[in-house]
């Protein structure tokens, strides 16, 4: 009954995806699932060899199966024969079989999995390369549960049939055919009968007619959904729990549990209604099958043997039929996981410059950070920077002011070249005048300390090593100490190599600060840039920390978006960055500015 019922869904999902596949002609989108079956393919001729070995091993199997139910055949007709002579001789043939097969099943699953193993791994890696180089705006409008759900789930699927497709569609019809032909051997009308239910179901195809391939989507979809929840949800665990909104969060979880349970009944009652047509039809075709093979046993016509081998292979035909007809759901399925993802790698690419390579040549002098007539807006209509000048040199520590929401943060990514102006331009200048436009090369040249906190779990060293894999421990050291952050890691037994729980857990908001501080040290980059990154230091504390990086390198730029007039003392420079505009201030219209907000 479990094959049945198993047979029944297969068949339902073919039917459902066919039925999409003929709406996706009429409509015009069609061309898309052959788009998303392009990008997968190059993937498949990637790893052609792979192809070709599960081929040959599927061929190589299916035959074997075929031999030993031959075999089969003929050690029970020796058996109801009484032809003892030949017994031995099946027995040794049947049992070296078995062995062989369990001993090449064992070693061909040790093979395939390695190989599948190293597949998936080269193909989310690539795929996470080219998701890791989209554009920072683009990018930024998914949510971090959806970009994950498609780089797992997503990715998963595609891996698996990126190889297995061509494979399973040689292997199905090398199956389908040579069975057929086993049948037909010993008896036309039996394989014609075995062969029965294909024609019906065909037929029959118009009855079906849901849509494998939206469900599929839907469920993906609210999948992702989901996913974006439970991650914002853990991410803000600290949050939720300080608000005492746990049974809020409580309650939208089963309202994304409700969603998942209305799509999964609606697929369930399908499968249910068109499950008994398929369960009557496939009755109706075996118990034709069965009696024809009593009517032939009972006129002599066939031996036991006979009987046993057609009733197993009329069971392997079916099989084969399902295997050739139960590509199209998948076939529908990975296209929908190929969209998913080709919607993110198809995102505009960050803008590389190969003339940023040059800048390396020139950091020892350091280098002017300039804006010049820049237009910014996230959204169309709602400018955040409106025509905007801004410079900051070597040696010097310029100040960003303004209230918050009013574009310090962008001014930030403009210099990252996270995002790019409408108009006008942000580059770098060095002391020889060579000017180079920001863009994602050209952010070698900064180290860049965010709000909030950046520190990650693994050990203090490690937290550092992130920007210069190669630091020793005594670069380290010193970085901490600039930052004034030594202080408290040496109090540690394991000092650098003491533990760091996920988000900086065990070290305070301040301690945290001068981690990552400490960090961006280490890299000792040409430009700094601080955004509100000693918002939790007292003031003695900030005051040491900021002379500290500036002595390590004169030549050092360094940029701070603050509120603090401790900070603003030690600036050469003020802007002030308010209703999109950005204005160099005097030392009195700096106090007065602060005072403001």
């Amino acid at each position: 009954m479990m094959d049945r019922n198993a047979k029944g869904r297969d068949d339902q999902a073919f039917f459902g995806s066919l039925k999409a596949l003929l709406d996706r002609k009429r409509d015009g989108s069609f061309g898309e699932i052959i788009a998303d079956w392009r990008w997968i393919f190059t993937y498949t001729k990637r790893h052609k060899f792979a192809v070709l070995f599960y081929t040959l091993l599927g061929i190589f199997s299916t035959t074997m199966g075929l031999v030993a139910s031959v075999a089969s055949k003929y050690l029970i007709d020796i058996i109801t024969g009484y032809q003892t002579s030949k017994l031995g001789l099946l027995i040794a043939i049947t049992l070296g079989s078995a062995g062989f097969s369990l001993l090449f099943s064992s070693l061909i699953s040790r093979l395939t999995a390695r190989i599948s193993i190293f597949i998936h791994n080269d193909i989310q890696a690539d795929i996470f390369d080219k998701i890791i180089d989209v554009d920072w705006k683009a990018i930024s409008e998914y949510s971090s549960g959806d970009i994950l759900n498609r780089f797992n789930l997503d990715v998963n699927t595609v891996s698996s049939n990126a190889i297995s497709w061509l494979p399973s569609i040689i292997i199905a019809i090398y199956n389908f055919v040579v069975t057929f032909v086993l049948l037909w051997h010993y008896n036309k009308v039996m394989s014609l009968l075995a062969f029965a239910s294909a024609p019906i179901m065909l037929l029959m195809s118009k009855y079906f007619i849901r849509k494998q391939r939206e469900y599929a989507k839907r469920v993906k979809e609210t999948g992702s959904k989901m996913m974006a929840f439970e991650v914002e949800t853990f991410y803000n665990f600290d949050t939720i729990k300080s608000f005492g909104i746990m049974g809020t969060c409580g309650r939208k979880l089963r309202e994304w549990q409700q969603k998942f349970k209305e799509i999964s009944l609606a697929y369930n009652m399908f499968t249910i209604k068109t499950n008994i047509f398929m369960s009557v039809l496939g009755l109706i075709v075996q118990y034709s099958a069965f009696g024809y093979c009593l009517y032939l046993l009972w006129g002599h016509q066939i031996t036991y043997g006979t009987m046993t081998l057609f009733l197993e292979q009329r069971g392997r035909l079916s099989s084969a039929f399902n295997s050739v007809v139960g590509i199209v759901p998948s076939f529908l399925t990975s296209s929908v996981s190929a969209h998913r993802i080709r919607e993110l790698i198809d995102l505009p690419r960050e803008r590389h410059i190969p003339e940023s390579s040059k800048l390396a040549e020139l950091a020892a002098d350091g280098f002017e950070v300039r804006m010049d007539g820049v237009n910014f807006a996230y959204v169309e209509d709602k400018q955040v920077i409106v025509d905007s000048k801004f410079k900051a040199a070597p040696g010097e520590i310029v100040a960003l002011i303004g209230p918050s929401g009013g574009g310090k943060t962008t001014m930030i990514r403009l210099m990252l070249g996270l995002i790019r102006p409408d108009s006008g331009v942000t580059f770098l200048r060095a002391s020889d005048g060579t000017e180079v436009e920001m863009n994602a090369d050209s952010r070698a040249m900064f180290s860049y300390v965010p709000q909030g906190n950046t520190i990650l779990s693994g050990t203090v060293a490690e937290n550092m090593r992130l920007v210069k894999e190669d630091a020793t421990d005594e670069e380290i050291i010193e970085a901490l100490k600039i930052a004034c952050a030594w202080d408290f890691v040496s109090k540690h037994p394991d000092t650098i190599n003491r533990k760091v729980g996920e988000r900086g857990r065990g070290f305070s908001e301040g301690q945290a600060q001068r981690l990552a501080i400490a960090r961006a040290v280490l890299r000792d980059a040409p430009v700094l840039l601080l955004d509100e990154a000693t918002s939790a230091l007292d003031v003695a504390t900030e005051r040491q920390v900021l002379r500290n990086i500036i002595q390590q390198r004169p030549n050092k730029t360094c940029i701070v978006t603050t509120h603090r007039p401790t900070v603003i003392n030690l600036c050469q420079r003020v802007y002030r960055v308010m209703e999109g505009a950005v204005t160099e201030l005097d030392e009195q219209e700096s106090g007065e500015a602060l005072m403001d907000f």
